[in-house]
């Protein structure tokens, strides 16, 4: 999967927005952005198998953050730009 196919879907994008805020255990994250801890689950796997979160444990529950910087930039013409990027936050940090 490309990264933006990962970003391509709102769900996705909404549990982003949710993880930019504060790292979130699944359950309290499926709750914010609205479905089930299943489906939660799946979308927070692609997110991870991109780079764009991680998780740990703290107990028994599984917290994911944001592991990755992301910026869309979209201009209009004549400049016809798109630009879609995400990098460690750890290499964004340094510059």
């Amino acid at each position: 999967m490309s990264l933006i196919d990962a970003l391509g879907n709102g769900t996705r994008l909404e549990i982003l927005r949710e993880l930019s805020r504060e790292p979130m255990y699944v359950s309290e994250l499926a709750e914010a952005v609205g479905m089930d801890g299943k489906t939660a689950v799946h979308h927070l796997s692609t997110l991870e198998e991109e780079g764009l979160v991680t998780h740990y444990r703290r107990g028994n529950r599984k917290y994911y953050e944001l592991d990755a910087a992301i910026e869309l930039r979209i201009a209009p013409p004549p400049e016809r730009t798109f630009v879609l990027q995400a990098d460690d936050l750890e290499e964004s940090d340094d510059g």
